[in-house]
């Protein structure tokens, strides 16, 4: 796919806004067939795209620009000492990335048991097995699911896409009760390991907004990246302490 192939897109009504309060959303909405392979998908996401299921979209607010693509140069980062000391403390925890896996159903009651813990007051509320496998799957691309098992108890499942260049996390959920293990964080650091020691570049993480704070440990791995005015933009510790002071 080049960047002068026209591509049909289509734009969403404006709906509530699931970072914002009191904003709403719209979507532009990828509708070629084209998109549909990992080498084309890839190079969408470089202009700021990412999937639910099979929908390929990117924000497309009018009066809102919070959502910013976020990256993380596998080759590039370096753990903070709060993350080196997570990755201590998380010691017992056995990691493992496993493709072509043909039964989720397997990790649905630690996704509903999430879902009904951590977001009731969100749009994934009330969480069913037809809604969790809509969104992890997606034939058109190789998904890999980084499980973390203490004791070969599961407690963390990452949903990734495996990109030719890059890995994208989908979505993360966890044990509730688990939540001072700092899991979401920690899958992070596993998936920029496992990045690395396959030279894939980026770890994308999806849209960072300031504004969320659900979403800002996101912003926490130096440096990243974010997608801005059309440029991808390096944020340092030190340049983004800069930017919000």
């Amino acid at each position: 796919m080049s960047h002068n192939i026209p591509i049909q897109f289509g734009i969403s009504q404006e709906f509530a806004c699931d970072y914002l309060p009191n904003e709403t959303e719209r979507l532009l909405v990828a509708l070629d067939n084209i998109v549909y392979t990992p080498e084309n998908y890839e190079k969408l996401m470089a202009l700021g795209f990412r999937r639910s299921g099979y929908q390929v979209y990117r924000p497309h607010c009018q009066n809102c620009q919070a959502c910013q693509s976020i990256r993380i140069d596998s080759q590039e980062f370096k753990p903070s000492k709060s993350q080196k000391r997570l990755l201590n403390k998380n010691q017992d925890i056995q990691a493992r990335i496993v493709y072509k896996v043909t039964d989720t159903d397997f990790y649905y009651p630690l996704y509903q048991k999430y879902i009904e813990h951590k977001h009731a007051d969100g749009s994934m509320y009330p969480p069913s097995i037809e809604q969790f496998n809509s969104f992890v799957k997606a034939a058109w691309l190789n998904i890999g699911f980084l499980e973390l098992s203490v004791n070969d108890s599961l407690i963390a499942v990452s949903v990734i896409d495996a990109l030719p260049n890059s890995f994208s996390a989908v979505y993360t959920f966890y044990d509730p009760l688990l939540a001072n293990r700092s899991l979401g964080t920690y899958a992070i650091l596993q998936l920029l390991e496992l990045a690395r020691m396959s030279q894939r570049q980026y770890v994308y993480l999806g849209y960072q907004v300031d504004g969320c704070n659900k979403m800002n440990y996101k912003s926490r791995f130096y440096p990243h990246q974010r997608l801005q005015a059309g440029h991808w933009l390096t944020l340092d510790k030190e340049k983004a302490s800069s930017t919000t002071s």
